[in-house]
């Protein structure tokens, strides 16, 4: 990765804020003419089996400061039937912090023939993995058939007097790019200075983005590979061909020692400032713990307390509700936290910090960069923004711990899995000094299935199933479900119990879990029945041991992998499964144990024969974080072993009696 450097004016007033750009493009008032070359074409030879490709794009970002915008502009060749799945348009953004605006779009035939459309604009709530939730613009383009050309603009508005305080430029589309180009106004003003770097990863060689004498930052590429989505990848972020664009209006430096002691000495004198009242917090640890605690026991006792504030960042505001809480005083500090009895996220977790302290603990704020985007580097990446989650660091028994109560559901000495094993900044008045947060071990997050099973006489299985989740397993349940109602609730469980079954299955929900405690496992416990699991085979009756193998069937199957495989935390998945079987019924054959060490993965299954019960234990343990895809041979090596071990059968045969009989 390079970078480069331009200083800039920009107003005090500005407000600095991060906005998600869209990675599709277009501009202007018309469309660009249709050559007959593009026309002709039937393929790509530099993408061999397209379905479909991007023959032009460009996007035109402005910051203005006023009105600021990017304007975009897309040019799509449909080569296959199955490209012309293109035609159905989803353009994302982030609402509040700008809006998706004139949108224009037409359809090319084969013959050049133009079909302009006024087309229907939708826009859709998406819901995205762990809470996470944005908007789009939606549309489809009429008569596209294969060979037709699709081409649409749009223009992405920031909110007014506002700048993006990052953007990128997103070279890496799902789609082979056979021509770009892009261009960044940056914004200007003579008041009060800023910077802007820029920095790029996986462009193509000789298109480094340049300044040009109007100081328009400008780039065109040619042949931009489609970019490839598989399962337990790496954020698209850290992987996707990319310039990225980062204003600064007070850490200017260039080296990096120098940036990121600078952030550090700003971020530990506005946090010393928050948490600053130790007198206040002296009290309040006076009415949480007792002089004869052990130290871990206050801490627990500290952190149990800090969870019970009303935390309102995951609250959902509306109507009268809204208007009452916008009333409500902002806390300058941690006393006026402890006081209102609630903060955000971030308050809480600096509350716990002042705390800690007050109780006489070596504690340390850290600003850790969340792993969900990029593999955060502090030597190339200067952008203090990166820096964007919150740790509080204790020395407990010589050990460094790490505590994050302000996110909601975390288990006491347990962080979120994007703020684990990651670096982090922890600050002093000298400058900070880089850590690493700890990573959990895979026993600490499990997903645990103890079922007591009766096969019946028609080949079904039946009877109740009991999942406990613990650690990180439990916690994303329960945040993923917190604004759910008792049906919401009991049909998210519901249907991940039936994705974990190979068949299709009924089950019915039959306790009412604990959703609100993180300090308790979440146990969920079920009446299940899975029909035709049991089939004949002569006199025989076969049935797989994999009762919750579903997740494994297809995992890995593809022979090439393009990216590293990255899993967001180590976890253990556990099964106990008795089953009863028919009377006249005994078991003759079972498949022998199975211990398959893969190092950081590895797989046990046991199958004890009682005659007329069969005991099944299996375990699958994934105890690494990152793993480099010239080891992905081996993994899924691994798991056809997994696969081909959960599909072995146990054999039934009619007992002695039976078979007199």
């Amino acid at each position: 990765m390079s970078h480069s450097r331009l200083l800039l004016s920009v107003a005090g007033s500005v407000l600095l804020a991060m906005v998600l750009l869209s990675p599709t493009s277009g501009w202007g008032q018309g469309f660009p003419p249709i050559s007959p070359e593009e026309l002709k074409m039937t393929s790509e030879p530099q993408a061999p089996g397209a379905q479909a490709i991007i023959l032009y794009r460009e996007v035109d970002h402005d910051d203005n400061g006023t009105t600021s915008h990017e304007d975009n502009y897309i040019r799509i060749k449909i080569l296959t039937e199955e490209g012309r799945k293109q035609a159905n348009i989803e353009i994302r953004f982030v609402k509040g912090r700008g809006d998706v605006a004139n949108i224009r779009a037409r359809t090319i035939r084969p013959d050049g023939s133009a079909v302009d459309s006024d087309v229907k604009v939708l826009e859709t709530a998406i819901e995205k993995v762990k809470g996470m939730k944005y908007f789009a613009k939606t549309f489809a383009l009429p008569d596209v058939e294969v060979g037709s050309i699709i081409e649409y603009r749009y223009t992405y508005d920031l909110p007014e007097h506002m700048i993006a305080g990052s953007s990128s430029w997103i070279l890496s589309s799902h789609l082979f790019t056979k021509h770009a180009k892009f261009s960044l106004k940056p914004y200007h003003s003579n008041n009060r200075p800023m910077s802007l770097r820029w920095t790029w990863q996986g462009i193509p060689p000789g298109s480094a983005p340049k300044e040009g004498p109007d100081h328009v930052i400008r780039m065109e590429v040619d042949n931009v590979p489609a970019f490839e989505e598989e399962d337990y990848m790496p954020p698209a972020n850290q992987l996707r061909a990319r310039v990225d664009f980062i204003y600064e209006n007070e850490f200017m430096e260039s080296d990096p020692d120098e940036y990121w002691r600078h952030v550090a000495k700003r971020r530990n004198e506005f946090l010393e400032n928050f948490i600053g009242k130790p007198k206040a917090m002296e009290e309040a640890v006076a009415q949480i713990v007792s002089p004869s605690d052990q130290p871990e026991v206050k801490l627990r006792k500290i952190y149990g307390r800090v969870q019970q504030f009303r935390n309102t960042t995951y609250e959902i505001r509306k109507g009268a509700q809204e208007e009452k809480r916008e009333k409500e005083k902002p806390a300058e500090n941690v006393e006026d936290v402890w006081k209102h009895g609630y903060g955000t996220h971030r308050e809480l977790t600096f509350l716990y910090l002042a705390l800690a302290r007050a109780a006489g603990f070596d504690a340390y704020g850290v600003w850790v960069s969340s792993r969900s985007e990029y593999f955060f580097q502090p030597k190339t990446m200067l952008e203090n923004r990166k820096l964007n989650s919150f740790v509080v660091q204790v020395k407990l028994n010589g050990k460094d711990m790490y505590f994050d109560p302000g996110a909601a559901f975390t288990p006491f000495g347990m962080l979120i899995w994007s703020e684990t094993g990651t670096p982090g900044l922890c600050l002093d008045k000298d400058g900070g000094t880089w850590v690493k947060t700890t990573l959990p071990q895979s026993s600490e997050s499990t997903v645990q299935r103890t079922a007591n099973l009766k096969l019946k006489e028609d080949g079904s299985l039946e009877g109740k199933v009991t999942i406990t989740y613990t650690g990180l397993a439990a916690m994303y349940y329960r945040l993923d479900v917190r604004n759910e109602d008792e049906q919401g609730r009991k049909t998210f469980l519901d249907d991940r119990i039936k994705r974990q079954v190979p068949t299709p299955a009924e089950v019915k929900l039959l306790n009412e879990p604990d959703w609100q405690n993180p300090e308790t496992p979440l146990v969920a416990e079920f009446r299940i029945s899975i029909p035709e699991w049991a089939s004949a085979a002569g006199k025989r009756t076969i049935f797989p041991v994999g009762v919750f193998a579903a997740s494994e069937k297809k995992l890995f199957e593809h022979e090439t992998r393009v990216h590293p495989i990255y899993i967001d935390y180590p976890y253990q998945k556990e099964d106990d499964i008795t089953v009863e079987l028919p009377e006249g019924l005994e078991a003759a054959g079972v498949p022998s144990p199975q211990n398959v060490d893969g190092h950081i993965v590895t797989y046990n299954l046991k199958v004890e024969n009682g005659h007329t019960t069969v005991h099944i234990t299996r375990k699958l343990t994934w105890d690494f974080l990152f793993l480099d895809q010239k080891y992905y041979g081996s993994l899924r090596k691994f798991f056809q072993t997994v696969r081909n071990d959960d599909d072995q059968q146990i054999v039934l045969e009619p007992t002695a009696k039976a078979a007199g009989d």
